[in-house]
């Protein structure tokens, strides 16, 4: 069965599934040109951050100048982490991001932990994330003197996580409508703000722009707490190595990645820090922090009757960006699956709509189980501090590629200058984090780590008992059934993998091999 699925899997015809077969042989079409990077990077990136981390991160900066600073520095180093990886990209050109980076440089076991951090962690509580900050928006004007209920936030964001998952699963062209959709809301926002600011600017009300007010600091200065604020400011820059998952899939990657990230990544920089210097022109600093929807304040200051431009606008931006993280984690979940280090029904697609049913469902699960706590701002801290650590591993392993490849073809070969600049910057968020948040870190590290055990049974383990492949093909087999799904067409596996992909994706005797 499991075999006869693969051949159909092979002869269909994917049109628009997350990873094309190309007519007369296996391969990703290259479709995404020098425009469309630059989207899928400022489109990851402009989510909910914006809309939530200006309270998150002026509250940890202790002044508003300060808090300004961090978003600039944070705009600087992730286009020196940018750079990094865009020379990493077209040295490893391999979908999958840091995943499959950091699974060749140092090994099967390092590779899985990144993937498993991902899949248990960084993509549902970044959808969570966003999910909840929707629901905020949306239930903010019926509840406008007092916090929404917490039942009412998990409960419209659960359906907004429904809804669009069953979106993507009908339809990658309507996934696609969709996000270009909610897109126009999210720059519709962003442009109000910046607007507005600049209106207030020229009407004298920048006192807390002015620099003697602007360093005049509300709380306590702490290093660890400026640490935290960093981490903050880099949630809202989250998404910037997506372009990175989908590198086999660009048009002349050597040229387009780093255009597309010296266009992108100083244009939300500019975007982040004007709809930040925007917020203080409307609002003191204790405003903004004993607001839970900023820029609905802010329109509600500005704007007048016009108000419910503002909640709208953003609902429409935080919807958009569920949509595109559940679009893209699909890739990763792939990459994943074809290295043997998940399930092989995750890299599996519907028949006729081409969609990744399973990967999709299994995110939509797992998203649904953060949300068993609306804290916005600790889901925010374990993203961060987890993309961090991770990050860092990458930007090192360039280093060390570079030590033990040193004659490896680079088309894009950046100065050692900027890797070590983004470590040391790196560890100084590690070391402080951990230093003020122990219990935040310690539980992001400890789930990390539970994926060693899962490694040494799922993947290290080669010889399992049969009765164990017998009973994961059954399981696939229903799952097929019920999900309609089938193998695409793949490529033969490197004999190197060989060890990774047979405990996940074979059945029957481990020592036989499958088809």
């Amino acid at each position: 069965m499991e075999e006869g699925a693969r051949r159909r899997g092979g002869s269909e015809k994917a049109t628009d599934g997350p990873d094309q077969p190309a007519e007369g042989g296996v391969g990703l079409k290259k479709e995404i040109g020098l425009v469309s990077a630059c989207g899928i990077i400022v489109g990851n990136i402009i989510g909910s951050g914006i809309f939530v981390s200006p309270k998150g991160v002026l509250e940890n900066a202790g002044s508003v100048g300060l808090a300004l600073l961090v978003w600039i520095i944070t705009g600087l180093i992730t286009a020196v982490g940018a750079l990094c990886y865009a020379e990493l990209g077209v040295t490893i050109p391999k979908s999958g991001g840091d995943y499959s980076y950091v699974k060749d440089i140092f090994g099967g076991l390092a590779g899985f932990l990144r993937l498993w951090i991902a899949v248990l962690v960084i993509y549902p509580t970044n959808q969570a994330v966003i999910a909840l900050t929707f629901a905020n928006y949306v239930l903010h004007p019926l509840f406008p003197t007092c916090l929404a209920p917490e039942g009412g936030l998990r409960l419209l964001a659960g359906v907004c996580l429904l809804l669009l998952t069953w979106v993507n699963c009908a339809s990658v062209r309507w996934a696609t409508r969709v996000q270009d959709v909610f897109t126009a809301g999210k720059l519709l926002a962003l442009a109000l703000i910046i607007i507005m600011g600049i209106v207030q600017i020229c009407k004298g009300h920048y006192y807390w722009l002015e620099p003697r007010h602007a360093f005049e600091a509300f709380a306590p200065v702490d290093v660890g707490m400026v640490a935290l604020a960093f981490l903050q400011g880099s949630f809202a820059y989250g998404g910037w190595n997506f372009l990175n998952y989908v590198t086999e899939e660009l048009v002349d990657p050597y040229r387009n990645l780093p255009r597309a990230i010296f266009i992108s990544i100083p244009l939300v920089t500019f975007v982040y820090v004007f709809a930040n210097v925007a917020y203080v022109t409307a609002m003191s600093p204790q405003e903004l922090l004993a607001s839970n929807a900023v820029a609905v304040t802010f329109g509600e200051k500005l704007l007048g009757v016009m108000a419910w431009i503002m909640p709208i606008s953003v609902a429409l931006s935080t919807f958009g960006g569920v949509n595109g993280s559940l679009f893209t984690s699909s890739r990763l979940f792939f990459a994943g699956a074809r290295e043997g280090h998940l399930p092989s029904l995750l890299a599996m697609i519907h028949m006729q709509r081409c969609t990744p049913i399973p990967a999709l469902l299994f995110t939509c699960l797992s998203t649904l189980l953060m949300l068993v706590t609306s804290d916005i701002y600790t889901l925010i801290n374990y993203v961060g501090f987890i993309n961090y650590l991770f990050y860092g591993v990458t930007v090192a392993g360039q280093i060390v590629l570079r030590w033990r490849q040193p004659h490896m073809a680079r088309p894009i070969k950046v100065s050692l200058f900027f890797p070590v600049l983004y470590l040391l910057f790196w560890a100084f968020l590690l070391l402080f984090s951990l230093w003020s948040e122990p219990v935040v870190c310690g539980v992001g590290l400890a789930i990390m780590l539970s994926g060693v055990p899962v490694y040494g049974l799922g993947v290290a383990w080669r010889h399992k008992p049969p009765a164990v492949y017998t009973c994961l093909a059954a399981v696939t087999r229903v799952a097929q059934k019920l999900c309609g799904v089938v193998y695409p067409e793949m490529e033969p596996p490197n004999p190197e993998h060989t060890e990774q992909l047979e405990p996940m994706c074979n059945a029957g005797d481990p020592d036989k091999p499958h088809d």
